[in-house]
């Protein structure tokens, strides 16, 4: 009869094959990681209100009314902004092919005394600036933007069949996290290596930051996209819809915000003469901008998230690189990761060390 093999042995044996099952695992959960993601942030969201209803009623009605609710207040506004965007998608870059964007801009800024002044303090300088270029460059990126919005629009119109699919299938895995939702977090507990006060701070931060992303980023890009959009009804620019999208996106960056949108939309309207509606355009940013930064966003905030604006701003980014317009929450999400990971390891395993003063 054979000897038992040490317990090492056996411990090394058991870990290679928890390890290949966590990756098999992986690989079979990875087609639907967005999904499980947006559940998660959503679940974390919504909690409050399930929590709410589970004191009046069975805990499979409370997660079935709170799904509803979900369905109501994000699926059916998202499926019907879709379609009134990819409608002024696909109407704005008709109208940008058929226009003659570089001509019309060289022209209007050769013919503008502004123009004139500015190229005189910058000769002063010894830097020569020709409207040709200015015109060249400032038309590819428009067309560069509007054809990039149709490409992503007309995409996004052609697969609501399938984001159909996508969120059914999301409802369904909601309707379980809310009802076993703790039981998930003990699970994830008691399978984590770490000690619980460390894994505990894991599920903290990144519940936080869900809160963060979803409710206050979501939020108050929802207002300033939206009076950002009204704001070009009153003017009549055109594709109100598609900018005022553009800037429900760009509000979640901070330091730029909506102004990547409107500052620049104020110094067109500038050079067409408006200066009162230029004034107004930018006053407009200012309150907006500081309103929502300075009083909104710190009552919504119950729990401070520290996280350096730069560093927000580069993780958005990288975010939307590497993930597309979902990067808006992987980005704040990788952030927060690494920064708690960090935070633990100075607190528990970093050496003592002799700063700088």
């Amino acid at each position: 009869m054979p000897n038992n093999p040490p317990s090492e042995a056996i411990a090394r044996y058991f870990l290679a094959l928890f390890i290949l099952t966590i990756l098999l695992m992986g690989r079979l959960l990875w087609p639907f990681a967005s999904i499980l993601i947006l559940s998660f942030l959503l679940v974390n969201l919504f909690k409050p209100v399930y929590y709410r209803l589970r004191h009046r009623v069975p805990r499979y009605f409370a997660s079935l009314i709170t799904c509803f609710l979900i369905t109501m207040l994000v699926f059916v506004p998202l499926i019907c902004f879709v379609i009134a965007l990819s409608k002024e998608a696909v109407s704005y870059a008709q109208y940008m092919k058929e226009l003659n964007l570089a001509e019309q801009i060289k022209g209007l800024i050769q013919n503008h005394a502004l123009w004139t002044r500015v190229q005189v303090y910058l000769a002063e300088m010894g830097i020569t600036v020709r409207a040709e270029d200015v015109s060249a460059n400032l038309s590819g990126y428009a067309s560069s933007i509007a054809f990039f919005l149709y490409d992503k629009a007309r995409g996004w119109a052609a697969n609501i069949l399938m984001s159909m699919v996508a969120f059914a299938l999301m409802i369904v895995v909601i309707f379980f996290l809310l009802v076993d939702y703790r039981r998930l977090l003990n699970f994830i507990l008691c399978l984590s290596p770490l000690p619980d006060k460390q894994s505990q701070q894991l599920i903290k931060k990144f519940q936080e930051i869900a809160r963060v992303i979803l409710l206050v980023n979501g939020v108050s890009g929802l207002l300033q996209g939206t009076l950002g959009g009204l704001l070009f009804v009153y003017f009549g620019f055109n594709s109100p819809v598609l900018w005022g999208m553009i800037m429900g996106v760009a509000a979640f960056l901070p330091i730029f915000g909506i102004g990547a949108v409107l500052l620049p939309a104020a110094f067109i309207v500038l050079l067409n003469g408006f200066v009162g509606q230029a004034i107004f355009i930018t006053l407009f940013y200012l309150v907006l901008s500081m309103s929502v930064e300075y009083l909104l966003k710190p009552q919504m905030v119950g729990l401070k998230v520290n996280m350096h604006p730069v560093l927000v701003f580069l993780g958005i980014l990288g975010g939307l690189k590497m993930f597309g317009v979902l990067g808006i929450v992987y980005g704040p999400l990788i952030i927060t990761g690494f920064l708690t990971m960090a935070d633990i390891y100075l607190e528990d395993y970093a050496p003592p060390r002799q700063l700088l003063g």
